[in-house]
C-alpha cells in the first residue's frame, strides 16, 4: 500500500482495485495527526493487505485514540479488529446503525464504540470533528466529516471516481487526472455507488451540499479518488449533475460466459 503524507497533518493510505469494465478504483484510509490521532476507516478485507504493518509506517499504532468509520462496508473495515488489538486506547467513532450492520458478521466491542450521528461533533485535542452526511452514499449508516482546523472534508465514498490505470489511482492529487476525465468517472461512479440518485428530486438532491458549500473545504478527502485540493466547486457542479442519472447495469450472465470462454484453462494449454 503506497503512503502519501500530503500535508504535515494528513497521511493517505493508499490502495485500489481493478474492476473490470470500469476501472482502477482508488481505496484510501487515512491518518489525522491530531493531539489525538484519528484513524479514517481501514482498508480493503483481503488476505495479502496488512493493514496496521502500513500504518504504523507513520504512526505508533499504539497511539491512535479514534478510528472514525465512515460505515461498515468490507472496503472501509479490512483492518479494523487487527487495529482494535494493535491500539488498546482508540475507540471507534460511529454509529447505532453502523454497530448492528457488523454484528451480523463480527460484533464490535461494545465498550470500545463511540456513537456519533450527523451534526455532532468529536473533540480530538487540537481540533473538532463535525460529522456530516455526504450527498452521495451507498451504505445509509455514512457519516464523514468536516475539519476546523485545516478547512479538510472528509466525504467517505463521495467524489469517488474509477480511473484509467494504477498510476492515477495511486496519485497524491486528484488534478493529475484531466477534468473531463474526471467529471466522466465522478459521475459513472455516481450511478455504480448511488443508483437511487437516479430517483431524486432535483431541488432537494441540491440542498444537500449546501453543508459542503458553507464550509468551503480547501482539500477533499474520498476513499474512491486521489486527495483532491483546490477544486471543491468543480466536484459540486459535477455531482450536482448526477440527480435522474440512469444508474449503472453491469454484465449478465451470458456476458460472464463470453468472458470464461476466453480464458486459458487452469494449468495452460496441455500438449498434444
Amino acid at each position: 500500500m503506497p503512503v502519501h503524507r500530503i500535508r504535515p497533518d494528513v497521511s493517505v493510505l493508499n490502495d485500489s482495485l481493478e474492476v473490470p469494465g470500469l476501472g482502477h478504483l482508488p481505496v484510501n484510509a487515512f491518518v489525522l495527526h491530531a493531539a489525538e490521532p484519528v484513524v479514517v476507516d481501514s482498508g480493503l478485507g483481503l488476505p495479502d493487505r496488512h493493514f496496521v504493518e502500513t500504518l504504523a509506517t507513520v504512526l505508533d499504532p499504539a497511539d491512535v485514540r479514534w478510528i472514525w468509520l465512515t460505515h461498515p462496508d468490507r472496503d472501509h473495515t479490512g483492518g479494523i479488529f487487527e487495529l482494535l488489538a494493535a491500539a488498546p486506547r482508540a475507540r471507534v467513532v460511529t454509529t447505532f446503525l453502523a454497530v448492528g450492520i457488523m454484528s451480523c458478521e463480527r460484533p464490535l466491542p461494545l465498550d470500545r464504540v463511540y456513537l456519533l450521528n450527523p451534526g455532532q461533533t468529536l473533540d480530538v485535542g487540537d481540533r473538532t470533528l463535525t460529522g456530516f452526511r455526504p450527498p452521495l452514499f451507498d451504505n445509509p449508516a455514512t457519516v464523514g466529516f468536516f475539519e476546523d482546523r485545516s478547512g479538510m472534508c472528509f466525504s467517505s465514498d463521495c467524489f469517488g471516481g474509477p480511473l484509467p490505470d494504477r498510476e492515477l489511482a495511486e496519485a497524491r492529487d486528484a488534478r493529475q487526472v484531466r477534468a473531463d476525465d474526471l467529471r466522466a468517472a465522478q459521475l459513472l461512479w455516481a450511478s455504480v455507488d448511488s443508483p437511487w440518485v437516479r430517483d431524486v428530486d432535483e431541488r432537494r438532491f441540491l440542498d444537500t451540499f449546501k453543508p459542503l458549500l458553507d464550509w468551503e473545504p480547501e482539500i477533499v478527502f474520498s476513499t474512491h479518488l486521489p486527495p483532491a485540493p483546490g477544486i471543491t466547486g468543480q466536484m459540486v457542479d459535477t455531482l450536482g449533475s448526477a440527480a435522474g442519472a440512469a444508474p449503472f447495469v453491469g454484465p449478465d450472465q451470458a456476458a460472464l460466459e463470453r468472458m470464461l470462454a476466453g480464458f486459458e484453462p487452469a494449468g495452460g494449454r496441455s500438449g498434444g
